[in-house]
């Protein structure tokens, strides 16, 4: 019996993954659960494990290719006998092409009488030109942008056998100066009477950045190309930035109460969990808390519809970024962490952490969150301004814990004594969120911060 290994599936968002190298080879043994091949996403690097016990009978993709999600990527013969001991990879040419699919395009222009005239659009695309073959999602972006076949056929393609990849239609996108002429159009008008006026409301235009042209001759010069996390790091980054108008608020925080339980909990905390109990339990216990005061900032921004509408979460995913060996950053993410006590956030603090770094989450696991936490001054900075992680809505940004002076106010008088602060900044989306709500939120979590005992 032969079974497929497919591509997994990576959640609604995520379409392909990059084979970053393969463990086995055609003709080698396997068994069940044993990982068969890396790959890489937008989100996260992972392993591939092998669904039945078998030989790898043939392997469909080399490393560094690009695959759509739910694609067989390679086939196991579960009888152990190899079906073909040294199989290539696959050829473009081997690849079936589908049929030309119709889309139909509906155009509507106002005229002074409110007559509105529907133009229908015939247009052709397929997934391949000649012996050229494109993905479905390449295929998507190309009829969302009104990009011909023709035109497609024109856009270099860096992927296997010259195949066009995502990468390579944006930034054919990005560079396009002007649309070119399309092909030639089958249109029928058909003039349609209205009494009520027609609201148009117009696409958002594209944005073109410029780009820094690089002289690579330039003595001195050493280049890093981006990974794939990077990289999908980056252009998250940058949409967050387009999509949220972003609003930052700083708080300095008196730890005191804080440390005073963390010292009395590690008298034995390490005995019983093999580590230390660190503050960012504490923290993210009172931030869980003041989610539950502020719902509306554990929520997120349905903006496809006019108005927009504000989707409140029952339940907190609580995400934590963790910064990688490679300079990269990922969040895994503490799921249902309302309904969990300082013990249990402090083991999945520890648990995800540690597997965060040697690249062992899994994918559920870095998906789902509704608020995160960025812990920057574990890198010692004491001040910070985080980018949302979209789609949420605000990002607590929490510094380094310094002892400092501070005036401590008695009956008696004023005195200056040595107190653990931290700064806690607070990024939140100002489409939803004002400034006093934020700067609320912002202080809730510091009064149960300073007003903590177990």
């Amino acid at each position: 019996m032969v079974v497929d290994l497919v591509m997994p599936k990576m959640g609604e968002s995520i379409m392909e993954g990059t084979i970053l190298k393969w463990n086995k080879k055609a003709g080698d043994k396997v068994e069940r659960d044993e990982t068969v091949l890396e790959i890489s996403t937008d989100k996260v690097d992972t392993e591939v494990p092998s669904p039945e016990s078998g030989v790898i009978s043939e392997v469909l993709f080399n490393e560094g290719d690009v695959v759509q999600v739910g694609s067989v990527i390679a086939k196991i013969n579960t009888n152990g006998e190899s079906t073909s001991a040294n199989a290539p990879s696959v050829k473009q040419e081997e690849v079936k092409k589908s049929e030309p699919v119709k889309e139909e395009i509906k155009i509507e222009t106002i005229t002074p009488k409110q007559e509105v005239t529907e133009t229908i659009v015939e247009t052709e695309m397929t997934s391949g030109g000649g012996d050229r073959f494109y993905s479905p999602l390449v295929l998507n972006i190309a009829k969302q942008e009104g990009i011909s076949l023709s035109e497609l056929e024109r856009i270099p393609g860096t992927g296997s056998g010259g195949r066009v990849s995502k990468k390579d239609i944006l930034n054919y996108l990005t560079n396009r100066k002007s649309t070119p002429a399309s092909e030639p159009v089958k249109t029928t008008t058909q003039p349609v009477q209205t009494s009520k006026p027609v609201q148009q409301v117009s696409a958002p235009k594209q944005i073109n950045l410029p780009k820094y042209e690089v002289d690579y001759n330039e003595e001195g010069l050493s280049v890093m190309e981006f990974d794939n996390i990077r990289q999908k790091m980056a252009e998250h980054m940058v949409a967050s930035m387009a999509i949220s108008p972003h609003v930052n608020a700083i708080a300095e925080c008196d730890l005191t109460a804080v440390d005073k339980a963390r010292k009395e909990l590690n008298k034995d905390f390490a005995d019983k969990e093999g580590f230390k109990m660190t503050y960012m339990p504490f923290i993210a216990e009172c931030t869980i808390k003041a989610l539950k005061d502020f719902p509306l900032i554990n929520s997120i921004i349905d903006d496809s519809a006019v108005p927009y509408k504000a989707i409140m979460r029952n339940k907190i995913n609580l995400g934590m970024a963790v910064a990688m060996e490679n300079g990269g950053l990922i969040v895994p993410v503490i799921k249902n962490a309302d309904g969990k006590n300082l013990v249990g956030l402090s083991r999945d603090i520890n648990d995800l952490g540690k597997r965060a770094r040697i690249k062992k989450l899994s994918l559920d696991e870095i998906q789902g969150g509704t608020f995160t936490i960025s812990n920057y001054g574990v890198f010692g900075n004491i001040i910070g301004t985080m980018v949302i992680n979209q789609p949420q809505v605000a990002i607590l940004g929490v510094g380094a814990i310094k002892k400092r002076p501070a005036v401590l106010e008695t009956e008696q008088g004023d005195f200056i004594v040595i107190k653990p602060m931290v700064y806690l900044s607070l990024s939140f989306d100002h489409r939803l969120i004002d400034g006093a709500l934020g700067g609320q939120f912002l202080m809730r979590i510091v009064h149960y911060l300073e007003n903590y005992s177990l």
